[in-house]
């Protein structure tokens, strides 16, 4: 992570010409800790010769130049990070938790002024949650990764380019660019050992980070904005191969049928899933001719790190290690002819935040009730099939 120096490239704030703390001459690991110090402090003041569209922090103004990017950035979910999930929690949180409520704004909405007690504070911007500027602008700075063709010079005089330009630096094509945000400290909440949210360390000793491969290849291909991920039924297919193979082609009454399906998570470069909120099922069915499924003839096994609601305790965790493999054998006799088996892979999304926001509601939401309400019923809408295959048997 700190070996890798960026040379070459001496980081200006050009507003005031103050120095930027550190220079990503000095190192990646120096520059990024330098880079997210959270909530990222606010811009100050911009050059005088920078116009309005210059100054503003707003993605849509980003957008007036960059309207790629900004199409992008709308339809993920870094653009809904103060979705109603997380904005009806925070109502009464910042009232009974002001500490856990600012410490949730950090990765969720982590500028300056998007901190409502600051005097900063955007109303408009903190609704906008992880905005362009929160990765690319410091001290009214543009940074950015280096050219396609992977040169990060700079004309020497920036003062007629648009924002007077951006320091390109390289650090913005390393997964640890992502960590801050995907990866608790050493110290962080661990439930059986395991950090909550540990995905850059599962990244690190993955085969994909034996090859080379950044979080940014899987997730920003061709310098996307769009960070697809679990929600994503292409993506989620990307990196798992799928294999459903029986032990004949052919039953009679009375055979036993055997099935095994197969996952390899060959393309994931972290645990599948890597976090506490998806859940991901199985199923084995005996169907009918009309596809109706005998009853106790089914079979489910999820693959997930369960944990309780309080994040108290981990119940259980099944889930794939990158590069790793995993494999769920049916066995059931056949009564009657006529019967296919119909094998499913169901991706749920958001299986935590399901029973979290249901039993928030139980409990009381406060003020916060109708935007968990609806933060709730996206989560019943967002499960999507990844497998479906039927096979006839008889």
């Amino acid at each position: 992570m700190g070996g890798l120096l960026l040379a070459g490239v001496v980081v200006y704030a050009l507003a005031g010409g103050r120095l930027f703390p550190t220079s990503p001459a000095d190192g990646e690991a120096a520059f990024l800790t330098d880079y997210w110090r959270r909530p990222i402090p606010a811009q100050g003041d911009p050059p005088a010769r920078f116009s309005a569209l210059e100054r503003s922090l707003r993605p849509e103004s980003c957008g007036v130049c960059h309207p790629a990017q900004w199409s992008d950035w709308k339809s993920s979910l870094h653009a809904k990070a103060m979705g109603p999930g997380v904005t009806g929690q925070l109502v009464e949180m910042r009232t009974s938790a002001p500490s856990t409520a600012a410490l949730c704004l950090t990765c969720h909405a982590p500028l300056a002024e998007q901190q409502p007690d600051g005097a900063a504070f955007d109303p408009a911007l903190h609704r906008e949650g992880l905005v362009c500027a929160a990765c690319h602008v410091r001290n009214h700075q543009r940074f950015g990764p280096p050219r396609r063709d992977g040169s990060v010079d700079e004309r020497a005089d920036r003062t007629t380019l648009p924002h007077q330009g951006a320091t390109r630096v390289r650090a913005f094509l390393r997964s640890e660019f992502c960590s801050p945000c995907h990866q608790f400290a050493p110290d962080g909440l661990a439930l059986n050992g395991k950090l909550l949210e540990n995905t850059y360390e599962e990244w690190k000793t993955s085969p994909a980070a034996g090859q080379g491969l950044q979080c940014q290849d899987c997730h920003m291909p061709d310098r996307r904005h769009l960070w697809r991920g679990i929600h994503d039924p292409d993506t989620v297919h990307a990196g798992l191969d799928i294999a459903l193979a029986a032990d004949r082609s052919r039953y009679a009454v009375g055979d036993e049928v055997r099935a095994v399906l197969t996952i390899t998570a060959s393309r994931v470069g972290h645990y599948f899933p890597t976090y506490v909120t998806p859940r991901v099922v199985v199923r084995f069915a005996l169907v009918d001719a009309s596809g109706q499924a005998l009853a106790g003839l089914s079979q489910e096994h999820v693959i997930a790190r369960e944990v309780t609601l309080d994040l108290s305790r981990e119940l259980s965790d099944t889930r794939i290690p990158p590069g790793g493999q995993a494999s769920f054998e049916y066995r059931r006799r056949l009564d009657r002819p006529g019967l296919h088996l119909r094998v499913t892979i169901t991706v749920f999304p958001d299986h935590f935040y399901t029973g979290f926001f249901r039993s928030l509601l139980r409990a009381g939401a406060g003020r916060g009730e109708p935007a968990i309400r609806e933060a709730l019923d996206a989560t019943l809408r967002s499960s999507f099939d990844i497998f479906d295959r039927t096979l006839p048997l008889t």
